[in-house]
């Protein structure tokens, strides 16, 4: 029996006492209602103040509102205990056999099982990489590479339909200083000093003079143009490339260019002004953002005709709603404090609902130790440590799962050493090795030719059982919260939870029959909860975009 399940239950039982009189509840009766598990398991396996939120509303003290209900639920006959604590609180103790079902459920659902539809058919955009492609992706972007797709797997489990996008910023004078920077090391010239360094600047210039032959006998200017357009096509695939091996996906690679080739620029601007928040002023075109909590208002057009990046930035905001997002997700690095209350104005100006349209996350700084030491500079980019170079030091899982463990408003401190340690300690591997583990006992109950042909879910009865199927119980819950308050991080601390509560009952339930020992009906029932607890593991890991290895 899930929560959920045992809240049906009492909402059921509620409504048989209105419809018999015996109580009135004005406003009417909740469509649903929370159980949750008690902190004190003594208490009971679950817990509902339903009593002292009904209760006034019923005319009733909250206790009597409680002994009505628990009379009620008393003849349940999966419920074996009701109890009544403080001012109306209900505690409930579930029988085996209603807990034990899960397990099967569980197994049957297999990867389907975590899914809900608390966001179900909600077209959400998630963008959470932008960057210029004159560049290897470096710390900022990889934590937001993790914990973006996590999400973006999350916000899917829970029934929405998602858009993962990449903003690729294409336009504009960085640009032009990567093409400067590409041709002056084609020509052993030296790079300019606000241009692109590092080896792979080097590396790529060769590589554009090998591939794109006459290159460089072109005019200067066009040589300059033809460098950037190369070195783009290039960098672009090389980020590619690197997410794919990260495990992150992208739907759409979206190109600030296209905004101002198709001319999104105009169109959201008479967009926007239609909505009456725009004005003149010195020449220039003004959005009236201070209208909507921001600090001051903002440029669209310069009085030279050139487009600011907050006309880019409003475009890209009006385009996302145009191809029926309901939902626009940003998600951005510590240095964009300041973009929150603009582009929230932006969705306002547009006629959004800032509250529901946009939102934006903001995640805080990352430091990488190695040997004690913070890693700071790159051997390919000169400045920054890439995301290939973490990688290469981490490993996709331990980074991955590391990354997605911590709310991303907190500043993150990783030691390489830590989170690649092979012990128990260690929170990817602790839940991997339980996935292993688990997934060890279901070939050697194989390896026996243990057939799973039957089911007793009344012989989960021991108290190490009932704690792991509540907690294996509670993963929809936690998928569904983490995807309506944007925190995977609620995955990750779930699953070492349940691979807690999974090695608990391994010590204290033998699984498998010893020796000559007859199979039991009892062996097939704790196979079933192993099948469940994997199953389990396996679709949390999933949800991180960490693997689930059957052998460690």
């Amino acid at each position: 029996m899930t929560p959920e399940q045992l809240a049906e239950k009492i909402l059921q039982a509620l409504t048989a006492l209105v419809d018999d009189g015996t109580i009135t509840v004005d406003g009417g009766l909740p469509r649903e209602l929370k159980v949750e598990r008690p902190k004190n398991p003594e208490h009971g396996d679950y817990a509902t103040n339903v009593a002292m939120q009904l209760g006034k509303r019923s005319g009733l003290n909250p206790r009597r509102f409680a002994e009505l209900l628990a009379a009620k639920l008393d003849s349940d006959d999966a419920i074996t205990a009701v109890e009544i604590a403080g001012p109306g609180f209900i505690n409930l103790r579930v029988a085996a056999d209603a807990q034990g079902k899960i397990a099967q459920a569980i197994v049957d659902a297999g990867p389907a099982y975590g899914s809900s539809d608390s966001l179900q058919g909600q077209a959400i955009n998630l963008e959470f990489i932008s960057a210029n492609p004159t560049g290897p992706l470096h710390l900022g972007h990889t934590r937001w590479a993790a914990v973006g797709d996590a999400l973006a797997r999350v916000l899917a489990k829970a029934g929405a339909v998602v858009t993962r996008e990449f903003y690729v910023n294409d336009r504009g004078a960085q640009m032009d200083k990567f093409g400067a920077s590409l041709k002056a090391a084609a020509q052993g010239q030296p790079i300019p000093e606000d241009g692109y360094h590092g080896a792979y600047i080097l590396e790529l210039a060769e590589r554009i003079v090998a591939e794109v032959p006459g290159i460089t006998e072109l005019p200067d200017a066009e040589q300059t143009v033809a460098f950037r357009e190369a070195g783009y096509e290039r960098q672009l695939k090389e980020q590619q490339a690197q997410l794919e091996h990260f495990r992150t996906k992208f739907d759409v690679w979206y190109s600030e260019r296209s905004l101002h080739e198709q001319d999104g620029v105009g169109h959201a601007i008479e967009k926007l002004r239609g909505q009456g928040h725009l004005y003149d002023d010195d020449g220039a075109l003004w959005m009236r953002t201070t209208d909507f909590t921001d600090d001051k208002d903002r440029v669209l057009i310069r009085s030279n005709g050139e487009p600011t990046y907050f006309a880019s930035d409003a475009a890209y905001y009006v385009n996302k709603r145009e191809r029926g997002f309901e939902v626009a997700i940003y998600l951005l690095g510590a240095d964009h404090h300041g973009y929150v209350n603009r582009l929230k104005a932006i969705a306002a100006c547009a006629g959004d609902d800032p509250e529901h349209n946009i939102e934006i996350l903001i995640g805080q700084l990352v430091k990488i130790l190695k040997g004690g030491e913070e890693m700071k500079l790159s051997k390919r980019a000169g400045t920054i440590v890439t995301l290939a170079e973490l990688v290469e030091e981490g490993g996709v899982d331990p980074l991955r799962y590391t990354l997605c463990r911590y709310p991303v408003d907190s500043p993150l401190t990783l030691d390489i050493e830590e989170m690649t340690r092979q012990v128990s300690e260690n929170p990817v591997y602790y839940v991997q090795y339980a996935h292993a583990r688990l997934a060890s006992i279901l070939r050697n109950a194989d390896d026996l030719g243990i057939k799973l042909d039957e089911f007793d879910p009344g012989l989960l009865s021991h108290d190490r059982e009932g704690d792991l199927l509540r907690a294996l119980a509670e993963f929809p819950r936690i998928v569904a919260t983490a995807a309506e308050l944007r925190e995977p991080h609620r995955i990750a601390r779930y699953l070492e939870d349940t691979a807690s509560a999974f090695h608990k009952f391994y010590d204290s339930c033998r699984v498998l029959p010893r020796g000559d020992e007859e199979v039991e009906p009892v062996h097939k029932a704790r196979l079933t909860l192993v099948g469940a607890t994997r199953t389990v593991l396996a679709n949390g890991l999933d949800l991180l975009g960490v693997s689930a290895p059957e052998r460690m």
